[in-house]
């Protein structure tokens, strides 16, 4: 059993709902998530989604593109992701590790040669948002063979069918936006998100995951009601661009107990 499956039966078990924080790496200093990620773990983060800063984040709103950019014009490139994950576990950090990034950089590093680099370096999954399952085969044997999950999204404009061929070739679990659009934290989630949930559920028994406008201890416990996670991604980049560099860790520590209500 993957790291991520162990996490969720875990949660399933205690009936807690997955936290996955979105941090951007690289960002908001080159070596910030080193220590940001750590204090999230401890204040209840269960698996953590790890920006890869891309030139063209075509998924994503304003802000995820101003922290892509800051991680860029640090220097961050994919080896530095890598070996950020590294230092992570080799300080301890348990929890699962999903690194999210846009699918030319990886092929153009190598579909197998960075499958088995990330899972070398602890990762264990992908989450490749402009990757459809028409052209999915490859990075999904390259994640396979290095026990990799390879994460996949569905959208509320999905049909059923499409939405079956998806769940058919993702594993660990499917990624469910929360609305149409790109991120950006939202002050109410889409009223008919419930039902979309119920119609990713007739398709597969992953757990399901919403993203996209999660930004509030209540809208995590919503989630919660319909679904086994939730990720809060441009909420928590834009509190940490908010806060002065000594006050970060302590924030964003706060924030997440926080979304535990």
């Amino acid at each position: 059993m993957s790291r991520i499956a162990e996490t969720f039966a875990r949660l399933k078990s205690d009936g807690h709902t997955a936290l996955m924080p979105y941090l951007m790496l690289g960002f908001p200093e080159r070596n910030s998530v080193l220590e940001l990620a750590p204090a999230l773990e401890a204040a209840g983060a269960d698996l953590f989604e790890l920006g890869v800063p891309f030139s063209d984040p075509l998924a994503d709103g304003a802000t995820i593109q101003r922290a892509s950019e800051r991680a860029l014009a640090n220097g961050i490139r994919l080896n530095d992701c890598l070996e950020t994950i590294v230092a992570l576990r080799a300080a301890g950090l348990q929890a699962p590790i999903v690194p999210m990034g846009y699918y030319n950089p990886f092929l153009q590093y190598g579909l197998e040669r960075f499958a088995n680099a990330a899972a070398a370096a602890g990762a264990d999954g992908l989450i490749i948002p402009d990757l459809p399952p028409e052209e999915a085969g490859a990075c999904q044997a390259a994640c396979r063979a290095a026990g990799l999950d390879l994460i996949c999204f569905v959208a509320p404009t999905t049909p059923d069918e499409r939405i079956a061929e998806i769940a058919s070739i993702a594993s660990g679990f499917l990624y469910c936006v929360a609305l149409t659009g790109v991120t950006g934290a939202r002050s109410e989630l889409w009223e008919g998100l419930p039902d979309f949930l119920r119609r990713v559920r007739r398709q597969t028994d992953l757990p399901l995951v919403v993203g996209f406008g999660i930004s509030t201890a209540a809208h995590v416990a919503q989630v919660g009601q319909i679904a086994e996670g939730a990720i809060v991604a441009s909420a928590l980049i834009t509190l940490i661009e908010s806060l002065p560099p000594e006050q970060q860790i302590a924030g964003v520590a706060a924030f997440v107990q926080g979304l535990r209500g």
